[in-house]
């Protein structure tokens, strides 16, 4: 328990920062000229005075609602007097207590004072163990700190109360001056226990926490130290020795600067940045940063060239070498070429190859820097959704790196490479920004000179860089990107062109990567038609030469077996034997001409295929029912159809309330492909009026064309494939709208004189063609698959 209970008048002085507890000595310096004079008072009298901490120590006359409830009763033990002026005390606690009443504040504080006697503590095991606990703790605690507090430890070794333990560690511990105000004003003994030893254990943790901090530290200024003095010692060792330094590498990059002869912005950018590398201490993470920034800038092709080869008949020996067909594309490419060779000074035009998988647009790219004599670096763009990869992060950046296109020209190794973009309709864009955009000032002329990546930082000239992009449609890529380039379109492969391209390229380049000899495979033209027609349906060739390519691997296992063979042939009848059963069924035309069925043409992205529209009609109450997966634009196209036939069905031979008796269903086969466009308008016309007056389709006939509700057959796109999917399905005429007769001149010239064409401006010219209105049925309108059958006719719904 703490010493006897005061109460009385007493001089008050407010602590600033500082808790007294009771039973402590404690010794402090006063400064403030209230709290001087009301320890003058003290020492006049019984030398007993008031210390209360006040709550916030910026407060520099408090009053009583700046203090705390409670404060400490002392007794002053001794006061020294410096010559600094300042005045020292040493007090002793004598017991807890609150101010009643304040009489009066000047010339200090001064009040009634009510001491606050302690309360009992039962001697339990419980409070035992709190007490050990507790001296444990501050034995622990005065390991950790450098607080000397070991005549405290032995002092309160030899206590059993709670409030006296408590009162010693909080007085001679380094908690909070918060934690001890709120230690003092709690007067329950063993709780103000609990509370210091929670408080210890936190302060014992956070002095650990900074001695682990301190020793890292210590370490670290070591290690740092240690580096520094072997460096001087290597320095010399090095000086003696005659050996290069770090003042040699410095030396080198600022001659490499100096060697580039770039513009003053750029140069007294890079001897910045060297001046900041020699100030870097050796090893530090800002000297790598520095270092890999300036061996990419200086890797960079500045000024160094390849001598171009401009020239129109090497180049077109090239192409004509490399590809096979393409006479457009050819010519397209060398008018680029002839440009060049009578302009030098003109800026390489930027050129977009657009056109369907695996018709050598990447290979043209291979073959035009080939024939110009240019390094080629290629860069694939799909699947690229980050602006940082065509332009580069800030070096600022952990692991940043210059853009891809940077990264080109360096591997390009000159300043006039031809970079080859590929796929770039595969871009995308989210929210680390639209590389498309990124690519804009890439390529235009006009930007380009000056074109400054995030890690470079200073511009780079691409304004003799020859760019070719590639892409397989041109529906995803931006507007302005389009407008930068000049687009050359690529169209399918005819079967003659793939044959021509199978004999002289894929199959001589197959059987060279497969280790056979030109004399121990052959492969007949019909085999290499069997293969294209069966086994591949594709606009390119790349499934094809796969196929060259299993091939040639059965026959390597057929050379090298038991069996005696030296050489292999095939032919159409043994091409199943090595790529196993038909994976394409060949186009057949129907045995005879049908009523409600038509062959349309449809355009995919692998070429042309044909489209067979089928219609039935049966009694109801007029209801249009379409199947097939097909797309809004092809419901309306059916719709429109539907409209004209309304309009015009006395003149068309049909009764003009069909549409109230009679239900009408439209199917396209395969219903597993989602099929949409407008070109089967015509298609689906012919079909209904086919239906509707039991009138037969000639089978050789197939069509295209859009359709109007005035009955007008308006254009459409993808003709040459078309044609060629018509000329594989047998037919012999194929009517097209009469705004597509220009296209006929980029027909090959194969299909041209295999097919006869005629050109329709209305569905009336396209029903006379088609239709055989000589063998109308006399038996009504089909209502349903018996009654065909049992007219002996053949039903208008082919079941697949």
């Amino acid at each position: 328990m703490g010493e006897q209970l005061y109460s009385g008048e007493l001089p008050i002085m407010a602590m600033r920062g500082m808790v007294v507890f009771p039973g402590q000595a404690v010794h402090f310096d006063v400064g403030r000229a209230k709290s001087v004079k009301a320890m003058e008072q003290a020492m006049n009298g019984d030398r007993h005075i008031f210390l209360i901490p006040q709550k916030d120590i910026m407060t520099d006359d408090p009053d009583m609602e700046d203090f705390y409830s409670i404060g400490t009763v002392v007794k002053i033990s001794q006061v020294l007097r410096p010559q600094d002026g300042a005045v020292r005390v040493l007090v002793k606690g004598i017991c807890r207590g609150r101010i009643r009443q304040l009489i009066r504040r000047e010339p200090y504080l001064f009040g009634e004072i009510a001491g606050i006697p302690e309360s009992e503590t039962i001697d339990t095991p419980r409070n035992h163990a709190l007490c050990r606990e507790a001296i444990a703790a501050y034995g622990a605690y005065l390991d950790v700190s450098e607080f000397p507090g070991q005549n405290v430890m032995l002092r309160i070794m030899t206590s059993s109360d709670p409030s006296a333990i408590a009162d010693a560690i909080a007085q001679n511990s380094g908690m909070d001056f918060m934690d001890k105000a709120a230690l003092l004003c709690n007067l329950d003994p063993v709780r103000r226990l609990e509370k210091t030893l929670r408080l210890l254990s936190r302060e014992i943790q956070m002095h650990r926490i900074s001695e682990d901090i301190q020793s890292r530290t210590h370490a670290n200024i070591d290690q740092h130290q240690r580096e520094y003095f072997l460096r001087e010692k290597m320095k010399v060792i090095r000086e003696e020795l005659g050996e290069e330094d770090e003042d040699s590498e410095f030396s080198e990059y600022e001659k490499k600067i100096r060697l580039l002869s770039l513009d003053e912005e750029s140069e007294n950018k890079l001897c910045k940045d060297l001046s900041r590398l020699k100030k870097q201490p050796f090893g530090s993470a800002e000297a790598s940063v520095l270092r890999n920034y300036l061996d990419v800038v200086l890797d960079l092709p500045w000024h160094k060239r390849t001598k171009e080869r401009v020239s129109v008949e090497a180049a077109s020996k090239v192409l004509e070498k490399d590809h096979y067909g393409m006479e457009k594309v050819k010519e397209r490419i060398l008018e680029t070429i002839a440009v060049r060779q009578m302009a030098p000074q003109m800026p390489p035009q930027i050129i977009c190859l657009v056109g369907p998988p695996g018709v050598g647009k990447t290979s043209i790219a291979y073959s035009i820097a080939r024939a110009l004599n240019r390094k080629l670096a290629r860069i694939s763009l799909g699947g690229v959704r980050d602006e940082a990869d065509i332009r580069g992060h800030r070096k600022t950046y952990v692991g940043a790196m210059p853009g891809r296109i940077m990264t080109a020209m360096t591997q390009a190794g000159t300043k006039n490479p031809l970079l080859l973009l590929d796929e770039i309709d595969k871009m995308a864009m989210d929210y680390r920004g639209d590389p498309s955009a990124a690519l804009l000032e890439v390529l235009d002329a006009e930007q380009n000179k000056t074109y400054r990546d995030h890690f470079v930082e200073i511009p780079f000239d691409l304004s003799e860089v020859m760019f070719i992009t590639t892409a397989n449609t041109l529906d995803t890529v931006s507007r302005p990107l389009l407008d930068r380039m000049e687009v050359i379109e690529l169209e399918s492969y005819t079967d003659e062109e793939k044959l021509m391209i199978a004999r002289n390229h894929l199959i001589p380049k197959q059987i060279s990567k497969h280790g056979l000899k030109k004399a121990q495979l052959k492969i007949s033209d019909d085999g290499i038609r069997e293969i294209i027609g069966c086994y591949t349906r594709e606009s390119g060739v790349r499934n094809l030469e796969r196929c060259f390519a299993d091939i040639c691997r059965k026959v390597d296992r057929k050379l090298l077996s038991d069996e005696v063979v030296n050489k292999v042939t095939i032919k159409e009848d043994d091409v199943a034997e090595y790529l196993g059963v038909r994976k394409f069924l060949p186009d057949r035309m129907s045995g005879t001409d049908q009523i409600g069925l038509v062959t349309g043409l449809a355009w995919t992205a692998v070429g042309g295929e044909t489209l067979e529209v089928e219609v039935n009609v049966m009694d109801g109450s007029g209801k249009l029912e379409l199947t097939g997966n097909l797309g809004d634009v092809m419901k309306e196209s059916a719709h429109a159809a539907l409209s004209y036939i309304r309009a015009n069905a006395q003149q068309l031979g049909i009764p003009t309330d069909f549409y109230k008796t009679k239900d009408i269903h439209v199917h396209f086969p395969a219903g597993a492909v989602p099929k949409d466009g407008p070109s089967a308008g015509v298609t689906v016309t012919t079909a209904m009026v086919s239906a509707l007056t039991n009138t037969p389709v000639r089978r050789d006939v197939a069509m295209t064309g859009e359709i109007s509700i005035r009955g007008r057959v308006l254009p459409i796109g993808g003709l040459k494939e078309k044609t060629m999917a018509a000329l594989r399905h047998g037919v012999t005429t194929v009517i097209i709208p009469e705004d597509n007769r220009r296209d006929l001149e980029e027909i090959d010239q194969t299909v041209r004189k295999a097919l006869h064409f005629v050109t329709a401006s209305t569905v009336d010219t396209v029903l006379d063609t088609a239709l055989k209105r000589s063998e109308v049925a006399e038996e009504p309108i089909l209502s349903d698959l018996s009654g065909a059958v049992k007219s002996g006719r053949q039903p208008a719904l082919i079941r697949q």
